[in-house]
């Protein structure tokens, strides 16, 4: 199994073998970032870290990336534009990683989601995962879902039916063969969820304020609302 050379843009672009072994690396490593033990595993590696400041500036995307591959080894990419990650790939001869790309794809963040819930509860697989809020519009809901179809977790998809997971991601779903059930009740994802995942219904995100004043504020978790869910 060999990660060299290869972009991460969307979270299938991983086999489940290959988020596995991204996860029991990431394991290793936890001394590491705690700064118990020290690594030269990256020692004379550059990353570049772009999160769209220069094209501000009236750089293209194009231009910017050709930049950025001249003086580092990898790059990691966020962009307010959906589809920016795989055109900024489209151009760089240096592997891309999607650092997020506007309501499109958040690998990365999955990839640190799937490693706290294995580490909580141990494995992934034939679990429950309530997904809380804007489903529509939340990158981060897009690529968590794909990932726990994948492998092996039922999803209960909580929103209020504007901000709803869009077919095209229920449809990547069920070509998994992943199982959901969708809800307007948080209650229901509560009761049944071994994992509360709420993501916030970000203004931004949204065409028209009017249509975020429907759905803002939707949900509110709070202690009470919690006493009905799952005992550890």
């Amino acid at each position: 199994m060999s990660f060299k050379g290869r972009d991460i843009i969307r979270i299938e672009d991983l086999k489940e073998d290959e988020i596995y072994k991204i996860l029991d690396v990431a394991e290793r490593m936890v001394p590491v970032a705690r700064g118990e033990e020290t690594s030269d595993l990256l020692y004379g590696k550059v990353l570049a870290s772009m999160f769209g400041t220069s094209l501000k500036k009236g750089e293209t995307l194009a231009d910017t990336i050709r930049m950025a591959e001249g003086y580092s080894d990898v790059v990691v990419l966020r962009h307010p534009n959906e589809g920016a990650a795989a055109l900024a790939a489209h151009f760089c001869s240096k592997p891309v990683i999607n650092g997020g790309d506007g309501a499109g794809q958040h690998p990365t963040q999955t990839l640190l989601d799937l490693f706290t819930i294995r580490k909580e509860l141990g494995e992934i697989r034939g679990k429950t995962v309530a997904l809380v809020g804007d489903l529509r519009y939340g990158r981060t809901v897009h690529s968590l879902s794909l990932a726990l179809a994948r492998l092996g977790a039922k999803m209960i998809m909580v929103a209020p039916e504007l901000i709803q997971m869009p077919s095209y991601i229920l449809e990547e779903i069920e070509a998994l063969g992943g199982k959901y059930e969708i809800t307007e009740s948080l209650e229901r994802g509560v009761e049944e969820a071994d994992v509360l995942y709420v993501t916030r219904i970000q203004r931004e995100r949204f065409p028209d304020e009017e249509e975020y004043r429907k759905v803002a504020g939707s949900y509110r978790i709070t202690k009470e609302g919690l006493e009905g869910c799952k005992e550890r």
